[in-house]
């Protein structure tokens, strides 16, 4: 993975339960500092051959592996540029090199 395609800036978020002083509400939160990584937008002609209907942004970023980007999970989330990807899959690039993590966002909102 090359350190020059590293040129967005990404924030990881978790979902946690937090008390509101009446109940336990659900709540997105910052996860770890921000992140270095590359972004790809998935074609329009990959998104039809999957059957995608919606209006979303489907695009794949990539970071450098290390134990922090490693402990993610399809259950967390990354935001960018305003707008936050739900985080569909993880996939391990090289030996320990790096991940290419698949994302989609809701644009018709």
């Amino acid at each position: 993975m090359n350190a020059g395609n590293l040129d967005r800036i990404i924030q990881f978020r978790r979902f946690t339960l937090t008390d509101d002083g009446f109940a336990q509400v659900e709540a997105w939160a910052d996860h770890g500092a921000p992140v270095f990584a590359s972004k790809t937008d998935v074609s329009d002609g990959e998104k039809m051959r999957s059957g995608e209907v919606s209006a979303s942004l489907s695009s794949r970023f990539q970071v450098r592996s290390s134990a922090f980007t490693r402990a993610l999970t399809p259950k967390d989330a990354l935001t960018y540029d305003g707008e936050t990807f739900q985080i569909y899959g993880i996939k391990e690039i090289g030996r320990d090199q790096g991940l290419e993590i698949t994302t989609g966002a809701r644009v018709d909102d």
